[in-house]
């Protein structure tokens, strides 16, 4: 689930997990409405958000416990399903620790655990990995996959490689309304830009580059270029020619899949456009 700042993102999340009423429109969850059945809603959404809220002054295990009771859960059961998700959320060291002795990578594992501790069918999570190091960023990401074998997941996030490691499925909103709703294939796919590399022996003047027909935008990295274009030009051809005429020296040429990061600001900068 992706967006600029202020498009929506967390408090879309917020009216999906019965948190905040909509003002307009609805949403359903396994097929009850929101705003109709909010109490069947809950019982089948597990939801962490954006500021992990937490009692720091608890220990993992007796949160874990304390949760538990809200859902309903008791005795073995309870005990038992509690055993699953530390083990799960790889929590087994710091179960008995206080939640406030955690670095924040394993207080968003606690975080995980709790909403997946009555076994909901939909995991809701609101920029999970924010503020977390490359480590343990990594290990959020792999609970994430291993978590979605099993039920459905959204998640939302800045992170444009996380997007392409995790998701299968992808909606972009900006001020509020859905500009994108997509299978990742396939919106890479339908992407109004092309990207081809260019790595040259010399550096060249990045304008000339920008000056061939077809090319819109130059990015460079050294002696390497990626000219991106309309979906429906080549400019390969135009390319070889430039690097003949310039006396460059093409060491490699070949076209890339429009990256996320390009996706995104390509249909939110359209749609900003159109604001103004």
């Amino acid at each position: 689930f992706l967006g600029p700042n202020g498009a929506g993102k967390s408090t879309t999340m917020k009216i999906a997990t019965a948190y905040l009423p909509a003002s307009e429109g609805s949403i359903k969850i396994c097929g009850y409405d929101v705003a109709q059945a909010p109490m069947e809603v809950r019982k089948r959404i597990g939801y962490l958000p954006e500021h992990n809220p937490l009692y720091l002054d608890m220990y993992v295990r007796e949160y874990l416990q304390f949760i538990g009771s809200l859902h309903n859960m008791k005795g073995k059961a309870m005990h038992h399903r509690i055993d699953e998700m530390i083990l799960l959320c790889g929590l087994e060291k710091e179960q008995h620790k206080l939640i406030g002795a955690l670095s924040k990578g394993y207080r968003q594992r606690v975080g995980l655990a709790q909403a997946l501790l009555h076994d909901p069918e939909v995991l809701i999570l609101d920029e999970p990995t924010t503020g977390l190091d490359p480590n343990q960023i990594k290990e959020i990401r792999s609970l994430i996959q291993n978590i979605s074998k099993q039920k459905t997941v959204i998640f939302s996030t800045h992170i444009m490689q996380e997007v392409q490691a995790l998701c299968n499925r992808v909606i972009i909103i900006n001020k509020g309304e859905i500009v994108m709703d997509s299978a990742i294939a396939a919106l890479q796919e339908s992407s109004s830009q092309k990207i081809i590399k260019v790595e040259l022996t010399t550096v060249v003047n990045k304008e000339a580059l920008l000056a061939i027909d077809g090319v819109n935008h130059v990015e460079q990295d050294g002696n390497v270029y990626r000219l991106y274009s309309d979906a429906n030009a080549d400019v390969r051809a135009a390319v070889v020619a430039f690097v003949d005429a310039n006396d460059a020296g093409l060491l490699g040429l070949s076209q890339e899949e429009s990256s996320m990061e390009a996706i995104f600001h390509q249909l939110t900068a359209e749609k900003q456009q159109a604001h103004v």
